[in-house]
């Protein structure tokens, strides 16, 4: 990859990351009922031994909490660890010094100098895209963040946020967008390609749809709180999909339906970030890695899953 620039190569060669949305999170995830600071200090220490280092974390994610655990868990690691967090686009948040603003607050709570990435966490239906670029961009120059990314961005607006970025020489590092088995939008909507085009590396997040594509929920036992009621009609018209997940892992030795959908975003050129808030979660994740599904068995989840994904 001699061509990529040297600030975003960390990016396209780490195969996956893990995802924090939970740490902290009790809207979604109920974080402090099931599990606890003591697990989610597990499901770290269980990923970097399993070889996932790169952390995904963002300012709203338990209002600073998943940042701040984030932190206390990067101090006691003997491995380096990539850390990415991202910019919220509050209302009152109008100039471009608000994202500098915003990352000098998170590196507190993460207890840290710089991050390796920093994304503007969704556009601004208020603020141009050009501000938050140009706020991106002095971060960047001012060494508080190794690279710059978006999330959420369409294509046009990632081509926005790309065009301003590039009067600096600054390369716009990751878009990172839903995409799973459930959600192939990016692909059939020209994002992912797009994105391959001018080497933005295209971050998946929810890469296990919040839990569905694990296996471990059916119709009858759907996923606890706000995730069950929205995804009971998904629950019933997937289990054929699930069917060959599970056949297609005993084809590799017993590997879960979590590891095949996994598996499947890393196969369609894109890094996973799925979440753990224990070490079994944790465990099961780091197995979706080293290895690749075969062309026919990607194309067979394709068709299997054309029919419902976006």
């Amino acid at each position: 990859m001699d061509e990529l620039p040297e600030a975003i190569r960390f990016l396209h060669e780490t195969e996956m990351g893990l995802g924090t949305w939970a740490w902290g999170d009790r809207m979604v995830w109920n974080y402090g009922k099931g599990y606890s600071d003591a697990d989610i200090d597990e499901a770290f220490r269980v990923s970097v031994e399993g070889g996932i280092t790169f952390m995904d974390s963002a300012e709203v994610y338990g209002n600073g909490r998943s940042e701040r655990l984030l932190g206390q868990f990067i101090k006691k690691s003997e491995k380096p660890i990539l850390t990415a967090t991202k910019f919220f686009p509050m209302p009152w948040r109008w100039t471009k010094n608000t994202v500098v603003n915003a990352l000098k607050a998170s590196l507190e709570r993460l207890e840290l100098k710089a991050v390796d990435l920093y994304q503007i966490h969704w556009p601004s239906p208020l603020v141009p895209i050009e501000t938050y670029a140009e706020g991106l961009a002095l971060l960047q120059k001012a060494g508080l963040t190794r690279a710059v990314g978006v999330s959420n961005y369409d294509q046009i607006q990632m081509q926005r946020a790309y065009t301003v970025l590039a009067k600096y020489d600054i390369p716009l590092a990751s878009n990172q967008v839903e995409y799973h088995l459930l959600n192939r939008k990016i692909e059939k909507n020209g994002l992912l390609a797009r994105c391959q085009e001018l080497n933005i590396r295209l971050i998946a997040y929810s890469p296990l749809a919040m839990g569905l594509l694990t296996g471990k929920y059916t119709p009858e036992t759907p996923p606890p709180g706000v995730r069950g009621g929205k995804y009971a009609t998904s629950l019933k018209n997937i289990q054929p999909l699930l069917k060959l997940m599970v056949e297609i892992g005993q084809d590799w030795g017993g590997k879960t339906p979590a590891q095949i959908a996994l598996n499947w975003c890393i196969c369609k050129g894109t890094l996973p970030i799925p979440g753990a808030k224990n070490a079994r979660q944790a465990e099961m994740n780091a197995g979706a890695i080293g290895w690749r599904l075969t062309p026919e068995q990607v194309k067979a989840l394709d068709t299997a899953s054309d029919s419902f994904s976006k």
